[in-house]
């Protein structure tokens, strides 16, 4: 019988897996075959009965039908059947098998957990993006509650000292807040809103007024800029929006999603902002609001275009669908111009100056504020005269100690500017000629402006004389768009005064001087004694120097001393005679 001891070994590398069944045969038929198999007791059985030892063993597997398992069995009376469990697959096929499976289950659970994760942050931008029209969350709104706090010493302006500002938010109410109110609050359906007007009449803080009644529930705010990628990461900020930068799906994107630059990242961007006014619509049963200020900031070429086309786009269509609602806001008209091919639900609202009477009442309360003496109607009166009812110029004067000596000093600015931008040379070289087209030009429009004021002052002094009831308020002349380009003799330089802030042009295509400001400063340049004679000179130069560029020289060789030239000009267009 084989021995327990030799078998044993067997068995356990069989239990640990360590052997193929065509392995386990070969090393069991040769511990069966070894010489050193046959025990003592065999030895002595030969010796005694001089019988031949029993033949070698044969070694045989077989198969339990029911359990399916094999056993390894000699002949009949060797040893007992041991059971090896069932059959081992080879080497060869079993590393491949556990391979492809263990492939399959990883690439399995990367899949499973890569969509999940894609799942979940998608859902999370979504969720992120809502949170930015929450109450309380925008960052504009946050910059405008940090700047109210009040002033404990005066701090000087130029030569003028006036004490610190007060809450830039808290001003007189105007008559267009009204309307502000509804749209920001979410109350006008069915339009998207352009506010057009001059620089520093009260766009931004009538909106941010707004805003802060209601602690910016349900509205973005996002300022625009020339440079692209700036706007998109303004964007970005103002909608609490990564562009998928803060994703980890790297690893399963073929090329980088910026790689078709700042304007596909903004598509991207309104896409999600839809999906979220959809999903707000139902719980909030008003729509969003997306105010995007200053967006003549974009630069009037095919790019600065196709971002504005852009954003009208979704605004036209957030509007008919009334989930969310666009506000823009600029102070050149050339953003109109665009926005007016395709505006078929836009709204225009034109911001102008104070008038006379509500400038009087937003100095005072501004003057009360600073915590300054009043220096007496006249003077108030006087000061406003130069500076007019612009808020911003409103706020400086309103604040000083001297009032109208910071009015003058205010005009003696702008004067200043005003002659640098587009001063006059009487002799100039062709090489500023274009330049002095644009400034001569320039004072043609204001020279107008100037005459047309005078004629306003006039009319309101016989109208006094005649005891009629006249205003205080005499409001910028204007003159329409096409007559201005009469005046000018030129078309292409309208923009550029209006990008200038020269002039202002409202809705209605009527051109004003920028402000009170600059009208008072082109009248003291214009009312200067020889002002027209210079204003032709220039215009007299431009003239010689063009004619001299329409000029051909002849230049005649060999000639020698006393030799004389005749030349005459033949209209049937032969060619000059020469003799």
């Amino acid at each position: 019988m084989l021995s327990v001891a030799r078998i044993s070994p067997l068995v356990r590398h069989i239990q640990r897996a360590e052997f193929t069944t065509k392995s386990l045969r070969s090393e069991l038929t040769a511990a069966l075959r070894n010489d050193n198999y046959r025990s003592p007791s065999y030895a002595r059985f030969a010796s005694t009965t001089g019988r031949r030892a029993p033949r070698r063993p044969r070694l045989r597997i077989t198969r339990d039908p029911e359990t399916s398992e094999k056993h390894v069995e000699a002949d009949a009376g060797v040893f007992q059947p041991i059971n090896i469990g069932p059959q081992l697959p080879s080497f060869s096929s079993s590393g491949l098998r556990d391979a492809a499976i263990t492939t399959m289950v990883g690439l399995m659970i990367v899949f499973v957990g890569g969509v999940a994760y894609v799942s979940w942050y998608k859902k999370n931008v979504l969720d992120k993006i809502e949170k930015a029209f929450s109450a309380g969350y925008d960052p504009a709104l946050e910059l405008a509650n940090h700047g109210k706090r009040s002033a404990e010493r005066p701090i000087p302006y130029d030569e003028f000292e006036v004490d610190n500002d007060v809450p830039w938010t808290e001003h007189m109410r105007r008559k267009e807040q009204d309307l502000i109110d509804r749209v920001i609050k979410g109350r006008e359906t069915g339009h998207y809103f352009v506010l057009l007007g001059p620089k520093g009449v009260g766009k931004t803080t009538m909106i941010f007024d707004a805003i802060q009644t209601i602690q910016a529930d349900g509205v973005a705010f996002c300022d625009a800029h020339p440079d692209l990628e700036v706007f998109r990461l303004r964007l970005g900020k103002a909608l609490n929006f990564e562009f998928y930068e803060d994703s980890q799906t790297g690893l399963f994107q073929r090329r980088d999603p910026r790689e078709g630059g700042p304007a596909l990242d903004i598509e991207r961007a309104m896409n999600k902002v839809e999906k979220v006014a959809l999903r707000c619509s139902e719980k909030r049963r008003k729509p969003l609001v997306l105010v995007f200020n200053n967006i003549h900031f974009f630069h009037n070429d095919e790019e600065g275009r196709n971002m504005l086309l852009l954003l009208q786009q979704h605004a036209e269509s957030w509007a008919a669908s009334g989930i969310l609602t666009v506000v823009f806001t600029s102070d050149d008209f050339w953003p109109y111009q665009v926005l007016r091919k395709s505006g078929s639900r836009m709204q225009v609202l034109s911001i102008y100056d104070l008038d006379q009477r509500e400038a009087l009442r937003a100095s005072t309360k501004m003057r009360m504020d600073a915590k300054q003496p009043s220096p007496g109607e006249k003077v108030v009166r006087e000061a406003l005269g130069i500076i007019g009812g612009r808020l911003s110029y409103l706020n400086k004067v309103s604040r000083a100690r001297d009032m109208l000596g910071a009015a003058n000093h205010l005009k003696d600015v702008e004067k200043a500017w005003l002659l640098s931008q587009i001063g006059l040379i009487p002799d100039c070289d062709d090489d500023v000629m274009d330049e002095q087209k644009w400034s001569s030009c320039t004072w043609l429009l204001l020279r107008e402006f100037v005459k047309l004021r005078r004629e306003q002052e006039r009319e309101r002094a016989e109208k006094l004389a005649a005891g009629e009831q006249v205003g205080d308020n005499i409001p910028l002349p204007s003159i329409p768009y096409w007559k201005c380009r009469e005046i000018m003799t030129r078309a292409d330089f309208m923009e550029d005064l209006d990008r200038a802030n020269i002039i202002a042009i409202d809705v209605h295509h009527d051109v004003r001087p920028d402000s009170e400001l600059i009208l008072h400063a082109a009248c003291d340049v214009v009312e200067q004694e020889g002002f027209d004679e210079l204003l032709d000179d220039v215009r007299d130069r431009i003239d010689e120097i063009e004619g001299l560029h329409r000029t051909r020289e002849l230049t005649f060789k060999d000639l020698d001393k006393g030799d004389r030239i005749k030349l005459s000009v033949d209209k049937s267009g032969t060619s000059i005679v020469e003799s």
